[in-house]
């Protein structure tokens, strides 16, 4: 959706309608001075008018004098300037297509105001495109912010839903239905900018989970006092993950196969234990038998005040507010998501391959 076109649009709109007014307006002066002044019938005046402002040259309905001469003149310049203006609104209109995207804009909108349980991804540059092909991967639903026309542009050539505006603005947040998302990434090229764009999101919905990106340490220390659940350099993680390549070429492959792309064969997920939906919750790991029933690894439980438990044996309990780090194939994680319950109210997402 764009902000820009949508001025425009309805820009045109203005003026087509100010130019019917206008010509609705002439049409009325013009009837009621055959009315009033010529003392012609309502019916006369009206059909006098219209041939008038038609300049179909039927002649005079009734005899005119010199002055209803010069009003008639007037009359026809007042109708050929009016008409004049509108057909070239109209054909401007429909030359650069604000119909046909006046339409777009439409569907746009009720697409916007259909979305729930989606993604914002604010800024459409490097790091945005990555996200929202990854995104698209994982099949799930998201919605872009670029206030760059060139940027909007090229998402909506990938097939993006997108808005034009800035991400930092509570107008814009709502247009793309923050109150109804569930995650939003600032990943704008300003670190200010991603300040704002987290204070604003947790704002008008303080359960979102916001991601931003900070291009120094001290920027990430302030996202993180601003809100942001998740603060990530684009520096700091590149140079830990050269460094992994260096050191551990094949474990950062294996990871970056199971975490990333389209076309992987394993993947993992988190699960969280809410004890309504999940009859294992106070059993240990070897009780629940998570692993024979649906082929799934658990390979790290988080419990609810952040211990991080890495392999867990069987003997670790299951307890309310854990959560699960799973791996495995699609089908396995599936089946695990339909034991445990999902770690959200819709099923789990599974890949797209290509």
């Amino acid at each position: 959706m764009y902000s820009t076109l949508e001025q425009k649009y309805q820009r045109i709109q203005k003026e087509l309608m100010a130019g019917a007014i206008a010509l609705g307006g002439v049409f009325l002066i013009g009837t009621l001075w055959y009315w009033l002044v010529e003392g012609w019938s309502w019916e006369d005046a009206a059909y006098m008018t219209v041939i008038t402002l038609a300049t179909v040259g039927y002649g005079e309905t009734h005899p005119l004098g010199s002055r209803g001469r010069l009003f008639t003149i007037a009359l026809i310049f007042l109708g050929l300037i009016n008409i004049g203006y509108i057909v070239n609104r109209f054909t401007e209109a429909i030359i650069q297509g604000y119909f046909q995207q006046g339409i777009r804009l439409q569907q746009q909108r009720r697409l916007m105001e259909s979305l729930s349980q989606h993604y914002i991804i604010c800024g459409f540059s490097r790091t945005g495109r990555q996200i929202a092909k990854e995104f698209r991967a994982e099949g799930v639903s998201f919605v872009v912010i670029d206030s760059e026309a060139e940027s909007v542009q090229r998402a909506q050539l990938e097939g993006y839903t997108v808005y034009q505006g800035d991400a930092t603005l509570d107008d814009t947040l709502f247009k793309v239905g923050i109150e109804r998302a569930i995650c939003i990434v600032a990943a704008l090229p300003s670190d200010a900018e991603n300040l704002y764009t987290v204070l604003s999101a947790k704002t008008l919905n303080p359960e979102i989970r916001a991601i931003a990106r900070a291009s120094t340490e001290e920027a990430l220390q302030k996202l993180q006092r601003g809100g942001a659940d998740a603060v990530i350099s684009p520096y700091i993680t590149g140079g830990k993950r050269m460094a992994a390549a260096a050191l551990r070429p094949q474990v950062l492959d294996f990871v970056d196969g199971i975490l990333t792309g389209a076309d992987r064969q394993l993947y993992m997920e988190e699960f969280l234990l809410d004890p309504a939906f999940c009859p294992f919750v106070g059993q240990s790991l070897q009780k629940a038998k998570l692993r024979s029933q649906s082929g799934a690894l658990v390979l790290a439980i988080r419990r609810s005040d952040g211990t991080l438990i890495g392999g867990p044996t069987g003997d670790t309990v299951l307890m309310p507010g854990d959560t699960l780090i799973c791996m495995g194939t699609a089908e396995q994680l599936r089946s695990i998501n339909q034991i445990l319950g999902p770690i959200r109210p819709q099923n789990l997402r599974k890949p797209r391959n290509g």
